[in-house]
């Protein structure tokens, strides 16, 4: 046996603490529960330990206060109102979610009330934003707010796809299988994403390297250099002219250069914000050559995971394809699923609308159908998210594989002409004095 010493809050609101023993953390969580306690802090003082006994719980006392007097209800400060980072400003990360989600779905699957566990989990956080957002969720929920609404004040953090499904999860009775289906979505999109960001960084590390480079002898060591040879040379190679303009460019009008390129990259900025302009830039990626398979390939295979992990946890078909629509990354895809999901709701099946839009290559087209006809769309969505993940990463390889030489060669060329063009006046001075 193991004593906690904890500090929690009773159904009307006071505040106590005392020490409770228990075989492990989750067992000394249902305990307090039992009592009908909240814990706010649970910490492990060791087994056994012979001079403290058990409290029962009892009101904490009231410590005087030179300020002010105040009652023992408000002794512990109010869950949510700590002075960390206010709510709009979060600093919480995506895998710090995927955890969270995680943790939940297994402290729930265990019978541990909402409130304790999310009040547990928030005990043991070390990110202060991640904690006072879990503080918050516990205090609304026992405040009678549902977790999926108390979750859907915090769109930042959590999708409409995830309160969806913890709304779903409530409804049926079955939230700690959602959250673990939620969190094997989470987790398997974290895992594509961390390959496709491993795949790019060498090449993208090139490509800065080399501009870098490119830049600085432009800017600063050229300039020099060019001086030296104008004064001993009268006529320069058409190379090293161009060079040299093109280096007297960037040194004297670095300021005008940096203004336009900041300029442009807020113009593009707010024009991708903008309905027609991320639509356009989404068509466009699509109708890349070799670019937009891969693309299409992704944005498919979330189609396909995010609507058959909704089906899978009792989502209708309708509002989950509306789900997916806000979810699918592309919007000419997504209006194609818009377009889908209304000829759905006259009763058509899947594979019909999709059939005639050509979203999906026939043969995935196909299992859908089966699917459908099985009453296992669920598991066809989820394997034809496979397929074209599968495909997505083969893709990506190839593209990455091809990319990498086909940049160092750029550079190469860049640093290659440069030195050419250096190189000729002195060869051309070598040949006068000869």
């Amino acid at each position: 046996m193991t004593a906690f010493r904890y500090h929690a809050i009773q159904g009307d609101g006071a505040p106590v603490e005392g020490v409770v023993e228990a075989d492990d953390r989750r067992a000394a969580l249902q305990a307090l529960g039992r009592r009908g306690l909240f814990p706010s802090r649970l910490v492990s003082v060791g087994p056994d330990p012979a001079p403290v006994q058990v409290a029962p719980a009892v009101k904490a006392p009231v410590v005087p206060s030179t300020n002010a007097r105040r009652p023992a209800k408000t002794m512990l400060r109010p869950l949510g109102k700590a002075p960390a980072t206010p709510v709009g400003r979060l600093r919480v990360k995506r895998k710090e979610i995927t955890a969270l989600t995680r943790e939940l779905g297994a402290l729930l699957g265990a019978s541990i009330p909402i409130p304790q566990a999310l009040d547990g989990l928030g005990a043991e956080e070390e990110n202060p934003a991640l904690r006072e957002l879990v503080l918050r969720l516990g205090e609304s929920v026992r405040k009678g707010v549902s977790l999926s609404a108390a979750m859907e004040e915090h769109p930042g953090l959590f999708s409409r796809l995830y309160v969806s499904m913890v709304r779903v999860g409530e409804e049926a009775g079955a939230l700690p299988k959602v959250m673990n289906d939620l969190a094997d979505l989470l987790e398997h999109e974290d895992e594509v994403r961390g390959e496709v960001l491993g795949a790019v960084a060498y090449p993208a590390f090139v490509l800065g390297f080399g501009l870098f480079t490119v830049v600085i002898l432009m800017t600063v060591v050229l300039p020099r250099l060019f001086g030296m040879l104008q004064e001993m040379m009268s006529t320069l190679p058409l190379p090293t002219l161009i060079l040299l303009r093109v280096s007297r460019f960037l040194s004297e009008e670095w300021p005008w250069v940096l203004g336009f390129l900041g300029a442009a990259f807020y113009g593009a900025r707010w024009w991708l914000r903008t309905p027609q302009g991320a639509e356009t830039w989404d068509g466009w990626l699509l109708r890349l050559p070799w670019v937009g398979p891969v693309f299409r390939s992704a944005a498919l295979g979330r189609f396909a995971r995010t609507l058959g992990t909704l089906a899978r946890s009792g989502v209708s078909l309708l509002p989950a394809l509306r789900i997916v629509e806000e979810t699918i990354g592309n919007r000419v895809l997504a209006a194609q699923v818009a377009r889908v999901a209304e000829e759905t709701r006259g009763g058509n099946s899947l594979a019909a609308p999709l059939r005639k839009l050509a979203v999906f290559p026939r043969a995935v087209v196909q299992m859908i159908e089966v699917g459908e006809e099985t009453g296992r769309l669920d598991e066809m969505l989820l394997k034809v998210a496979e397929i074209e993940e599968r495909h997505m990463r083969a893709r990506t390889r190839t593209l990455i594989s091809l990319l990498a030489p086909a940049l160092i060669l750029v550079v190469g060329a860049l640093v290659g002409f440069m030195v050419i063009a250096l190189l000729l006046p002195i060869f051309k001075m070598s040949r006068a004095f000869h």
